[in-house]
């Protein structure tokens, strides 16, 4: 990014700047064009694509409006000098974006900062509303969001959202507004702005904090102050335009607008899939032990890993106390055990923190655990994305990766991180399976639509980075069936649907959240799940729409996963093999079983052989799915 820009100031050097008045820079492929106007009393630019008008006139402002800025525009690229900063935009093909530098070595308080989305019409939206604030906290959260659709006249004037956000233009386009490279800022909420446009809106900094929030597991603001950051660059505001849902499901528009990596030697980070406690609530059946947060109940989960090829086990929450990592911890859980024991059956430990606990004395606890032969740490209830926070995140990342740690944060989204530190495998930031625990029923069906949900998560959550949803569930129901339990927990929709996302969804490090003892007892589609990768060479997007279904097909070396899923509807497709090399290829198949949308646990698994020539006629049972394995 830095090349970037360098080559971009030294291009623009090459003509003298100008008092710019409308500048226009427009994408590669000509189709997507941004237009800055810069020379009245305050900064505004605006968005089209191929004739289809997307951002109106919308407002850039910076502690203020930005006045009568000078600069230059060639090509896809513009730069604008005001009195002690800078505003970089470029146009790609799929994205209009802009920044603000300050080329100062001082950091600059930032008092508040404008960026508005205005639409030129009242466009549907599907909105992640901010919910459940920690201990009332407006700025705290989990950034797990369900999606309002609305028009965007109807949004409630009183909440904030998360990003991305989507909005439906005309002839089936889409804009997404996200934020990319926050690296020393806090993260970008977005709330109503004016009849249907989208307005910024950022947590102040931090001045004073309390333990409190869920199980007094947060560190809650209770005072902050008149500013949101002292910084030296404002993260990316993007506009994603898309003509068709599915090229979100391939996007790189993250990694392309984040931080290059900071880690020299990456070989040490190993992705897999793990074996979870949490979820299925370390209930063991047929064992000789009181099953629970102790030794023998770990070593089963070693065990259960090393014979179904998995790499890791997570043990989560209850290991430690509260307030250390190294100090009061579970007598019942000896570490000196469970380390070598694993290490012998070639399966890494990975353990529980808050985010509060893990700030302690992170420098020593990390280290500590890295020289014990710990894999890395589940770091959970951020719950915010204040400079503060992201400050933090930025030092623990860089602690755990010296001391060779991976890392899964939880109450945490993707911001770009991921790139700088690749020892961060996965975020969780998402409604993900562990909700299934305790959702209610409203009459004859789930309160909440999960199957929607699932279908909607791969274009928009999943567009900035991995995510920890956590699926694998054999306790598989319909809507008639489904319902909350605790501890004997199940998925809404189909076998098939929670196999389909060891595809679909990016992640790293993925879990199986439910009980060993029952993956055992359905040991075919343990087996299906154990072979998938965590990591793919390729992606294609084959088919799709946000909140009906997904196709995606996935490379790793010569062995190609298609995935597909679907909502509560049932869907036939035609699935396209034409990414195949020529010939016949051995295929094996999971697919919802003929009574599925009976009895949402029915799969079918075969084995065949498939060709490119042939697309593959697949029928998905409500909230249903399909895998297929294909040797080249």
């Amino acid at each position: 990014m830095k090349k970037t820009l360098s080559l971009l100031i030294a291009l623009l050097a090459m003509t003298p700047l100008v008092q710019a008045r409308d500048l226009t820079i427009t994408s590669p492929d000509g189709k997507l064009k941004v237009t800055i106007h810069a020379g009245n009393d305050r900064l505004t630019w605006e968005v089209s694509h191929d004739g289809t008008a997307v951002i109106s006139p919308s407002e850039i402002g910076l502690n203020g409006p930005l006045a009568k800025m000078k600069g230059q525009a060639k090509g896809s690229s513009a730069l604008l000098n005001g009195k002690g900063f800078r505003v970089e935009f470029r146009a790609d093909n799929d994205a209009a974006a802009y920044r603000i530098l300050f080329p100062g070595k001082k950091p600059v308080t930032v008092e508040q900062e404008t960026a508005e989305f205005n639409f030129p019409a009242d466009y549907a939206a599907l909105v992640p509303y901010v919910n459940d604030n920690r201990s009332g906290e407006r700025w705290c959260f989990s950034f797990e969001s369900r999606y309002d659709e609305q028009p965007l006249s109807k949004m409630f004037p009183d909440s904030l959202a998360i990003n991305p956000l989507a909005v439906r233009l005309p002839q089936g386009k889409l804009a997404v507004i996200l934020d990319a490279n926050v690296i020393d800022y806090p993260g970008m909420f977005l709330k109503k702005h004016g009849v249907h446009g989208l307005q910024a809106e950022f947590a102040p900094y931090p001045l004073e904090e309390e333990n409190s929030g869920h199980a007094r597991l947060n560190l809650i603001p209770t005072r902050r102050a008149s500013y949101i950051a002292k910084a030296t660059q404002t993260p990316w505001r993007i506009v994603s335009v898309t003509t068709r849902d599915t090229q979100l499901l391939n996007s790189d528009i993250a990694r392309r607008y984040g931080p290059s990596c900071r880690i020299q030697d990456t070989s040490w980070i190993r992705p897999g899939k793990v074996a979870w406690d949490w979820w299925n609530a370390t209930m063991l059946t047929g064992v000789d032990f009181r099953a629970g947060m102790n030794t023998a109940t770990y070593k089963y989960y070693i065990d259960f890993a090393s014979k179904n090829h998995l790499e890791y086990i997570i043990i989560d929450e209850g290991w430690s106390s509260e307030e250390s990592l190294t100090s009061h911890l579970n007598p019942d859980i000896d570490l000196s055990v469970l380390i070598p024991y694993a290490k012998a059956r070639n399966v890494g430990i990975i353990l529980w923190s808050s985010w509060r606990n893990s700030i302690r004395n992170t420098e020593a606890d990390f280290k500590y655990y890295a020289d014990m032969g710990i894999a890395g740490f589940k770091v959970d209830f951020f719950d915010r994305d204040d400079q503060r926070v992201m400050q933090s995140v930025w030092q623990v990342a860089e602690c755990a990766a010296r001391n060779h740690l991976l890392l899964d944060l939880h109450g945490f989204r993707p911001t770009g991180i991921q790139y700088a530190y690749p020892n961060i495998l996965n975020f969780e930031g998402v409604k993900g399976l562990e909700n299934c625990k305790w959702e209610p029923r409203n009459g004859n069906e789930p309160l909440y639509d999960h199957p929607r949900y699932d279908v909607i998560i791969p274009y928009l959550r999943m567009l900035v980075g991995p995510l920890d949803y956590t699926p694998g569930a054999m306790m598989n129901a319909t809507k008639a069936q489904y319902f909350g339990n605790n501890d004997h927990p199940m998925s809404q929709g189909t076998r098939a649907h929670q196999v389909a996302m060891y595809v679909t969804y990016d992640a790293p490090l993925q879990m199986l959240a439910d009980s060993p003892s029952k993956y055992m007892k359905e040991q075919e589609t343990t087996d299906f799940i154990s072979v998938i990768p965590t990591v793919f060479d390729e992606v294609v997007a084959l088919d799709g729409r946000i909140g009906e279904y997904t196709v995606l097909a996935k490379r790793a070396g010569q062995v190609w996963y298609i995935a597909a899923m679907t909502n509560w509807s049932a869907r036939d497709l035609t699935i396209d093999l034409s990414m195949l090399s020529a010939g016949s290829h051995k295929a094996e198949i999971f697919a919802d079983g003929i009574n599925a949308d009976r009895d949402a646990t029915d799969y079918k698994y075969s084995v065949t052989t498939v060709n490119k020539d042939q697309p593959l006629k697949v029928h998905l049972a409500p909230g249903g799915g399909w895998v297929i394995r294909i040797e080249q």
